[in-house]
């Protein structure tokens, strides 16, 4: 794809617009007029004073292994490639949409805020969108992403980082969507609003439907091209969506029986929906905020014919699921041979110490040694939740030598030989 004005076809470019918006998508154009506001400057959009707090902007040069799908270019940040292919689209979902985000750096911020607002300069010609979503470091891990959209991303509690991504899509190649200039400010309100990201609780834990992702070779929504018998999950929903390499959000997903579990990173986005955080309560999630806590639109469509039977794509839904599956998860791990009903824990919605495993996947056993049975699995950078830790048998492991356990939920353990980092409070022995 050449940098340089977009060739959209003129019919397809009526009503294109650019816009200074208090971040969120950029609508199309059918439902707002053009119209032109400079690029980033120390004053609001429309002419208001700049909001008192501390600003930046985010640079839209595309670094590499963190960027999918995006090319910068002539000043604006473009898809690389708007055909949806297996590897412009996140390979769970499977829809005709190509797709691209540009992941910030994270700021350190000068004090604590606990409000984040954006001003997104972009053109989206209709079909096409461009978002910006927001998260901020705690001492208990990221918070969830959240749109800086109508109204700011509010947190519970301050923050000390905060993280950006740029998001586009097109249902449509020669529908263009690009982003001239994203400013972010940081700033503290005692204004709360209902989705603000909910103070850490006991970790939520439901049982939904899993299926196997497989797609071999496709790329993850964060931008891994996925290998055989690779360890990941998907969850119809960005905002636990860790980036590449990163196990930020982990889910500890086990059999019903309990027999076998994985601890492993969301890395892809889907099964059926994109906009469904069902784990979240109605006040926090996305869509649907009528079904029950815990149950997957997907599910509910398939059983009860909730949105006619429809994922938020217009698709008919054809299983119930709620989370699919990586091949070395869904065969390895839980050692599954068909779709099955798992239990799923979404660890970052809890609090407490997490390890990092480094190294893996990591054997899971009944006790603090390698003579006792394997109960499961650990992927490379999941970060699990750990209670305490027990004097056991040494191992010598990839980052060191030590006969220190980490005992985990259940009464399981994995060695601190191949934990590369706590986090998140102190592990105390057991």
């Amino acid at each position: 794809m050449a940098f340089g004005p977009c060739r959209t076809p003129s019919s397809l470019l009526v009503g294109l617009l650019t816009l200074t918006l208090a971040g969120g998508l950029v609508p199309t154009a059918a439902t707002a007029a053009p119209h032109t506001t400079p690029g980033p400057a120390p004053v609001a959009s429309r002419g208001t004073p700049a909001p008192a707090g501390e600003h930046w902007t985010v640079d839209l040069t595309v670094a590499g292994g963190d960027d999918v799908n995006v090319r910068f270019g002539t000043g604006r940040l473009r898809l690389a490639d708007p055909h949806p292919t297996r590897r412009t689209r996140p390979a769970a979902l499977g829809t005709p949409i190509a797709e691209g985000v540009l992941l910030a750096p994270a700021r350190s911020l000068a004090g604590p805020a606990n409000r984040v607002r954006v001003d997104l300069t972009a053109e989206a010609a209709t079909g096409a969108t461009v978002g910006v979503q927001v998260r901020g470091w705690r001492a208990t891990g990221w918070t969830e992403w959240r749109e800086a959209g109508v109204g700011p991303a509010v947190f519970d509690r301050p923050v000390t980082r905060v993280q950006a991504r740029v998001l586009l899509a097109t249902r449509d190649a020669r529908a263009a969507a690009s982003v001239r200039a994203v400013r972010l400010t940081a700033d503290t309100t005692t204004t709360t609003t209902a989705a603000a990201t909910p103070a850490p609780t006991a970790v939520r834990s439901y049982r939904v439907f899993a299926t196997r992702e497989g797609e071999v070779g496709g790329v993850t929504a964060n931008g891994r091209t996925i290998q055989p018998r690779d360890h990941f999950v998907a969850l119809p929903s960005r905002r636990g969506l860790s980036p590449i390499d990163t196990g930020d959000y982990t889910v500890r997903v086990c059999t019903t029986s309990g027999s076998r579990c994985e601890y492993a990173p969301v890395w892809d986005v889907g099964p059926w929906n994109t906009r469904d955080d069902y784990w979240n309560p109605a006040a926090v999630r996305e869509n649907w905020k009528d079904l029950p806590q815990g149950r997957p639109e997907a599910q509910a469509a398939y059983q009860y014919g909730y949105n006619g039977g429809k994922d938020q794509f217009g698709r008919t839904v054809l299983n119930p699921a709620g989370i699919d599956l990586a091949d070395g998860t869904f065969w390895d791990g839980l050692l599954l041979t068909d779709n099955a009903w798992v239990d799923v824990a979404y660890l970052w919605t809890g609090s407490g110490p997490r390890g990092v495993i480094g190294s893996g996947p990591l054997n899971i056993r009944t006790g603090p040694g390698t003579s006792y049975p394997v109960r499961g699995l650990a992927a490379t950078h999941a970060d699990v939740p750990v209670q305490c830790y027990v004097t056991g048998q040494t191992v010598t492991g990839t980052y060191r030598t030590t006969n220190r356990w980490n005992r985990l939920a259940g009464g399981q353990y994995v060695s601190h030989a191949y934990v590369s980092t706590v986090y998140g409070g102190t592990v105390s022995h057991c």
